[in-house]
């Protein structure tokens, strides 16, 4: 467990559709900064709903200003990063303390969302858009 002088890093790494955020949580003299790949979150995702939407793990464990939160995204779009970065939150959050796990499982931010985008199928335009059909 983390003491109040002593530095002590968590991380952890989540994933949502092609996107992977890296994430490590600092407790050493935090600010409760959070960096998105060097920038400021609003900077960097541009929409208030992605930044909340992500911060969310720290906002229902109360530990938003306990923690410097320093984020490495790549691949995908925006909201795929943003929700790869709360997955990775919610990891990194669970090695802090056991007991935010029931928090964090009540409010579904441990579960990694499954839907990724469909492969192209032959004789298709899409993954399920069929050319016109004409009976004659």
């Amino acid at each position: 467990m983390a003491t109040t002088n002593k530095l002590t890093t968590y991380s952890s790494s989540g994933g949502r559709k092609s996107s992977v955020a890296r994430v490590h949580l600092t407790n050493a003299a935090a600010k409760g900064s959070v960096l998105v790949n060097g920038v400021e979150p609003m900077t960097f995702f541009a929409q208030e709903l992605l930044v909340k939407d992500m911060l969310l793990p720290l906002n229902v464990t109360d530990t938003l200003t306990k923690f410097d939160v320093r984020i490495n995204v790549d691949g995908g779009g925006k909201s795929g990063q943003a929700g790869a970065a709360r997955l990775a939150i919610a990891k990194a959050l669970m090695k802090v303390s056991k007991e935010y796990r029931d928090v964090l499982r009540a409010n579904a931010l441990l579960t990694r969302d499954a839907r990724i985008k469909e492969r192209k199928k032959y004789g298709l335009k899409a993954a399920r858009k069929a050319p016109q059909f004409s009976k004659r």
